[in-house]
């Protein structure tokens, strides 16, 4: 009796060169939209795959992988992927990796590029003279400086520390929040979000994404920020109430922000568009040539691996199995 196939499942859009990789090299599957053909194509196709590669937009959840009963790893182009579901995975035996270190400088590239331009206002003035208002309503007015300004970071991981490093170039005074402090940091140790943003001028998220930082970044920590104070967000949009952030700009209760990611990508509330102080940048952080295609060769190095041996080469921490 033959063996069993083994497939590899392409799960929503991918960089094409990578989607290419997958359909000449693996022959993998793709995933239909819709949900009838998509449910006949799992019906028939279902058991033969043995590897999901997704990115961290799509994800596979809970329902997908009771589809794919012979499934061993879901393989993760980017480095958040909280739209995996972790804990099915565990309870199945599944391994999950994603693709670190490589986009960090381009990720903490983007958060100081927001830093500056969300406190300077560059894009709103850049948009004050293409209106041709220079010359009609004088000088732009003032903003605020960048350079030793206090800056507290939200998850002091490798993409919270090169954002960090990046700004000690700039004399800012740098504390951090995390689940625990971190042994011989440089950087200030303060125990809570609402502490942290009550310290700092401006507040820069970098954690994971998922149910466990889900608000994180709530009402209470977006007063304590205040009126004077800069919002920026480069991790996940599922950290940030989001309704919460719309009404304190809106109101004046919060100087700004510059975001990169948002509750419900690629949907941006109106209210935040219609803002001059709202930086807003369609979730470019790790999108540059170098970096995708780094991203690109650690995935499909995933993939390989695990095709060959079972392993992954960059797996991610899974919670212990329950039942």
């Amino acid at each position: 009796m033959d063996a069993p196939a083994r497939r590899v499942l392409q799960v929503g859009p991918l960089k094409p060169s990578l989607a290419e990789t997958l359909r000449t090299s693996h022959q993998a599957y793709v995933l239909p939209d819709d949900g009838a053909e998509r449910q006949a194509f799992l019906a028939e196709h279902g058991a033969e795959i043995v590897a999901a590669v997704t990115s961290g937009r799509t994800g596979v959840g809970a329902a997908l992988m009771a589809e794919l009963p012979n499934l061993g790893a879901v393989v993760n182009f980017g480095v958040g992927y909280d739209t995996t579901d972790v804990d099915a995975a565990a309870a199945r035996g599944v391994a999950v990796s994603n693709t670190p270190d490589v986009l960090s400088d381009c990720v903490a590239d983007t958060a100081v590029g927001l830093l500056i331009d969300t406190m300077r206002q560059f894009s709103a003035s850049d948009r004050y003279l293409r209106a041709g208002r220079w010359a009609v309503d004088g000088n732009y007015p003032l903003t605020h400086k960048v350079s030793g300004s206090r800056v507290g970071i939200i998850g002091l991981g490798r993409i919270g520390t090169a954002i960090a490093t990046r700004l000690r170039a700039f004399d800012c005074r740098i504390s951090y929040h995390n689940r625990n402090e971190i042994a011989d940091s440089p950087y200030t140790y303060v125990g809570s979000p609402a502490e942290l943003a009550r310290q700092v001028d401006v507040l820069v998220i970098a954690a994971a994404g998922g149910n466990g930082t889900r608000h994180l970044v709530d009402r209470e920590v977006l007063d304590a920020l205040g009126a004077d104070g800069y919002l920026i967000n480069i991790a996940r949009g599922s950290v940030v109430d989001q309704d919460a952030l719309v009404e304190a700009l809106t109101q004046g209760r919060l100087a700004g922000a510059g975001l990169d990611v948002f509750a419900d990508e690629p949907n941006v509330p109106e209210a935040l568009t219609a803002l001059d102080n709202v930086v807003l940048l369609p979730h470019v952080g790790s999108g540059t040539v170098e970096t995708r295609a780094a991203m690109e060769a650690l995935t499909l190095a995933n993939l390989d691996r695990f095709l060959d041996s079972g392993e992954l080469v960059t797996p991610v921490p899974m919670p212990a199995a329950t039942g």
